[in-house]
């Protein structure tokens, strides 16, 4: 069988508290059949120990994230061995098509994993981490620091601090310490990420 076609870097559903948005498919992914699927990749350690979910899911888990309000998404879809062999033009082509992905499933947020993909689309080349000014496909955007493994320059608490910051400001509960449902808010949490409640689908189709 064709990895390719097995291979699907989206997990969305309308309504989402935020879709994490890599830069493209790893080859490794693809391989797989799955996102975030490297050993060497920390994304599923960084959401749950960021409180996202109750447990560390598997790759081959990917659809549960669902269940949490969480989807996945790539701002380019080829992939490749490394992230940093997709060229600019590639990012700033792939724009359109992004944010009408984004515009249809509504998420609360979306948050990029590195901050090359958002500063080429948006022509914006000095950002910091964390909440930015500017929106994306009218939805609030975050920066947070790619968990993958070549990403030296984050250790694993960083990576969790940083993750944990948007899950606060959303008003999740840390469901790293409790196995309560997951549509449970905090009191608090900044007021404009919540102006809009989550419809998060729970239920979708299984990979055939």
């Amino acid at each position: 069988m064709d990895v390719l076609a097995k291979y699907g870097a989206d997990i969305l559903a309308g309504g989402l508290d935020v879709v994490f948005c890599g830069l493209n498919p790893a080859a490794s992914a693809v391989r797989a059949g799955y996102n975030f699927a490297s050993p060497s990749n920390r994304f599923w350690t960084v959401l749950h120990r960021a409180g996202f979910t109750d447990v560390r899911l598997q790759p081959r888990e990917e659809r549960r994230l669902l269940k949490y309000g969480c989807g996945i998404t790539a701002a380019v879809e080829r992939p490749t061995r490394r992230a940093d062999e997709i060229s600019a033009e590639e990012f700033r082509t792939a724009c359109l098509a992004l944010e009408a992905k984004i515009r249809c499933y509504a998420p609360r947020s979306v948050a990029f994993l590195g901050k090359r993909a958002f500063s080429i689309m948006m022509s914006e080349p000095d950002l910091d981490w964390g909440r930015q000014p500017t929106k994306f496909a009218e939805t609030i955007a975050w920066l947070l620091p790619n968990p993958s493994g070549l990403n030296r320059a984050f250790p694993l608490d960083e990576l969790v601090g940083a993750y944990s910051g948007l899950r606060v400001a959303l008003g999740l509960r840390d469901l790293s310490r409790s196995s309560a449902d997951s549509g449970t808010r905090l009191t608090g949490g900044a007021e404009e990420v919540r102006e809009r409640p989550s419809k998060a689908q729970a239920v979708r189709r299984s990979d055939a």
